[in-house]
């Protein structure tokens, strides 16, 4: 078994070789860009020397080395005896469609040295890439990519655990009277429900109670909402991962925070349990009734 994985992105100057590296990083490699090359088996000793052993790596280099394919072949090499394995991801685009970006961002190209076209630059670089072109892994061409399609493009490719297991679901039981939570992705208001408030017996309790969920629970219209919002999550689960969304919070408030929401996030973790990871917190639970 592999030590640890490294995946060496490079390809043509404007591909996308920075947003690449942005997608690995939501995969949960640990990125450096424009590492010398010469540097790779020193950087993979480090890496098995920390505590915290890191094994999923992503390189960014580029071609403004002057020895860049010997000194990377040779690094790979190196990186193979010393027990990891590695793939190389080769980022390519039309001619046109480099010299519109360099031309929208005005960055100067990293081989442009001689004052030469931006066209010119390009297809000397593209000609002194074949080499590693051809011993790509991975080629991706992102001329007409979106960056979210480039990224479901990366996600397909790259990542390692099953599709269902991506998604980390955390349900954030809130009052309003204390403000949303700031990092919410979904806000569900459940004020509209019966409210245990005004019982005078149930007021003091929580809604992890379990009188207190009977009275809000036997309510019909709980029940149709509970079947109509988590087949609106069944429904958009799958659409969220499919766009390289790997978690989602959903805020469940209530007016605060110690019954409804409570109640509601308990349900949903039922629900939600059975397929994704899910995480719950009861965040105004503590405060006074």
């Amino acid at each position: 078994m592999a030590k640890g994985n490294f995946v060496i992105i490079t390809g043509l100057s404007g591909a996308g070789k920075s947003t690449a590296l942005k997608n690995f990083e939501d995969l949960g490699y640990f990125c450096v860009d424009n590492l010398p090359t010469t540097l790779i088996p020193k950087f993979a000793e480090i890496c098995l020397q920390l505590k915290y052993k890191i094994k999923k790596v992503a390189l960014g280099i580029d071609i403004r080395e002057g020895d860049f394919l010997d000194d990377l072949f040779s690094s790979l090499e190196e990186l193979g005896k010393m027990g990891f394995s590695h793939q190389i991801l080769f980022l390519e685009a039309s001619n046109s469609v480099l010299v519109r970006r360099y031309s929208e961002t005005r960055r100067k190209h990293p081989l442009d040295k001689e004052g030469r076209s931006i066209l010119e630059v390009i297809i000397k670089e593209r000609k002194r890439l074949m080499g590693i072109k051809e011993r790509a892994d991975k080629i991706i061409d992102t001329t007409t990519l979106t960056p979210q399609e480039f990224k479901q493009v990366v996600f397909s490719s790259f990542r390692e655990v099953p599709e269902l297991d991506t998604m980390n679901v955390s349900l954030v039981a809130f009052g309003y009277k204390y403000g949303i939570p700031v990092d919410a992705d979904l806000v569900i208001d459940t004020r509209f429900l019966p409210n245990p408030h005004y019982i005078e017996k149930l007021r003091p309790l929580t809604g992890n109670n379990p009188e207190v969920s009977r009275f809000v629970l036997k309510s019909s219209v709980t029940q149709k909402f509970l079947r109509k919002y988590s087949g609106l999550l069944k429904f958009l689960i799958p659409y969220y991962i499919r766009e390289g969304k790997s978690y989602l919070t959903i805020a469940v408030g209530c007016t605060g925070g110690r019954h409804r929401s409570v109640i509601v996030v308990n349900e949903l973790n039922k629900f939600l349990g059975k397929k994704y990871p899910v995480k719950t917190q009861y965040r105004d639970i503590e405060k006074s009734a």
